[in-house]
């Protein structure tokens, strides 16, 4: 090969040594965890501002049961809706009741959304290094060479350095995706969290008027029947 255009993807992965195998490997499990999260994430569609629009007309008007049913046909591709399901289907219970149980389904589906970010924290400190384990070997190896060389010049040790840090370098880029992926889904997560906590909330007292209403009226019955 001659001059810097020689040089292509395979020949730095070549210079880099055996640890650019695992490198390789975390490389493709950051890519995969990232796009599986994303594709999870665009699919079961996290707006949640209509559900509560559209189920605070249900209780006002008194229908239940007709918020049941229309959570019930978004709950497949709409997590909110699964969450928001779990708080009418129980709008007969205290106020802490429907707190309880809407806290326990949010944080189990919750949970689910934010699979796999454990392993792109990992993935964040294990790829450097996993890097600078490499450039340390490298270096090992590249001293090695000098000690045995009977004559040492400028380009034996910038050689010898040059391809041990190759790994250092792709450790980096990959924590970098890595940890770029996270924030972005960590964000995304988050915000749904805050939007739902809101929702439940404002619903939640939506449901203990209307329940103090329907109280008032049967008992006006039992007084005026």
């Amino acid at each position: 090969m001659n001059g810097q255009e020689g040089f292509s993807l395979l020949t730095f992965f070549q210079m880099g040594g055996i640890f650019m195998w695992p490198l390789l490997a975390f490389s493709i499990a950051t890519v995969a965890i990232s796009l599986e999260r994303a594709i999870y994430l665009l699919y079961h569609d996290l707006r949640i501002d209509d559900l509560k629009t559209r189920v605070r007309e249900y209780i006002r008007a008194g229908d239940i049961p007709g918020a049941e049913k229309y959570l019930a046909a978004l709950s497949k591709r709409r997590i909110g809706a699964r969450i928001l399901r779990a708080l009418v289907s129980r709008s007969q219970f205290s106020e802490h009741l429907m707190e309880r149980a809407v806290e326990t389904e949010a944080l189990s589906r919750i949970n689910s959304l934010e699979n796999g970010f454990n392993f792109l924290i990992a993935l964040g400190s294990l790829s450097p290094l996993t890097g600078f384990l490499g450039t340390v070997s490298g270096m090992i190896g590249a001293f090695k060479s000098i000690a045995e060389a009977t004559e040492v010049n400028a380009q034996i040790v910038a050689n010898g350095i040059y391809e041990a840090l190759i790994t250092t370098v792709f450790g980096l880029i990959i924590a970098i995706i890595a940890m770029v992926a996270h924030s972005l889904l960590s964000h995304v997560v988050d915000k749904f969290a805050a939007e739902v906590e809101e929702a439940c909330s404002e619903l939640i007292t939506e449901l203990a008027i209307s329940g103090a209403e329907q109280r008032a009226i049967r008992r006006r019955r039992r007084i005026y029947p």
